[in-house]
């Protein structure tokens, strides 16, 4: 059986689709489904059991096996980046993760869990070292600390770890995310309602719309997460990002372009820039480009799509019939 901890939230459902893919349907999903919409993520998956977070919590807590686990994708965490409830990031991503890892290590489970790339700030490096981390947020913090915590373990570990940070991911099934949900899902709204976009002014010493970004497809995270299930001799701490940051313009372009073609309109379509909040000031990521040194190394050779051909792909999927 597999485990997928936040089962029905955007990447967690991916990854259940992914392995109904390769017939597998033995899954316990395992999520927090206060927020009800989130189930629609699975109404077209196999599984075979669900379980709520604190109740799957409390039986690990108490040394339960569950059967024969083949693998744990950990997927589940608090993910709104502006969160600043720091006891409970910490006690879902932080003390809920370390809980995970030493269940799974006792056992020799393999465990993959989401980490993020939100660790490294403001940048400008982003290669899996210590030097190059510094959260700006207690999201970040929460993530970037379990990855600590994970080094200072690692060399007593002899079942595959595996802790993913992903950029900025866009997707089928992130609808449930509101307002963190990804920019192009948000601009997809945008072009429905009024025909035009809204992008931020220039920050950090970027134009208009040029804050840049490693813009990845959900379909190309999957893909990392199973061949590490394919491969569990890969253990580590990997950027998962396409290694090309992208503008936001890039997007935006992606996005009326699609429209365009649909429409057959090649005057659909605008962008509108609008002042930077103030909020977020020092704390927002203008450019982020994942280092894939250590994933190319391990042996992850597969190329990854760019924004253009992406969008494109997620436009098909939420404008299908």
């Amino acid at each position: 059986m597999m485990i997928v901890t936040g089962g029905a939230g955007f990447i967690g459902s991916n990854i259940v689709q992914g392995l109904n893919a390769r017939g597998i349907s033995d899954i316990l999903v395992v999520d927090d489904l206060s927020d009800g919409r989130k189930c629609l993520n699975l109404s077209d998956a196999n599984i075979r059991d669900y379980l709520d977070k604190d109740d799957f919590l409390a039986r690990v807590e108490r040394g339960e096996t569950f059967g024969n686990i083949e693998a744990v994708f950990h997927e589940g965490a608090c993910s709104t980046t502006t969160e600043w409830d720091g006891r409970t990031m910490m006690k879902v991503n932080f003390e809920y993760t370390k809980a995970m890892l030493a269940w799974c290590v006792a056992r020799k489970t393999p465990f993959i869990y989401a980490s993020s790339a939100a660790v490294y700030g403001a940048g400008p490096t982003f290669r899996e070292a210590r030097e190059f981390e510094h959260p700006l947020n207690v999201y970040a913090y929460s993530k970037f600390l379990f990855d600590c915590h994970l080094r200072a373990r690692m060399r007593g570990i002899f079942s595959q770890v595996a802790g993913l940070r992903y950029f900025n991911v866009y997707g089928p099934r992130e609808q449930h995310k509101g307002a963190m949900a990804s920019v192009a899902f948000h601009m997809e709204a945008q072009l429905q309602n009024s025909g035009r976009l809204r992008l931020f002014e220039g920050s950090d010493g970027y134009g208009p719309g040029e804050q840049r970004r490693d813009f990845i497809h959900v379909d190309d995270v999957v893909a990392v997460n199973l061949w590490l299930l394919d491969n569990p001799q890969v253990s580590g701490i990997f950027n998962v990002g396409t290694g090309r940051a992208q503008s936001f313009n890039d997007v935006a372009r992606a996005a009326i372009d699609w429209y365009r073609r649909q429409r057959g309109d090649g005057s659909f379509g605008g962008i509108d820039y609008i002042p930077f909040p103030d909020h977020l000031k020092g704390r927002y990521q203008s450019f982020t480009e994942a280092d894939l040194s250590a994933l190319r190394a391990a042996g992850f050779d597969r190329p990854f799509m760019d924004v253009a051909t992406g969008v494109a792909h997620y436009l098909d999927w939420l404008h299908r019939d």
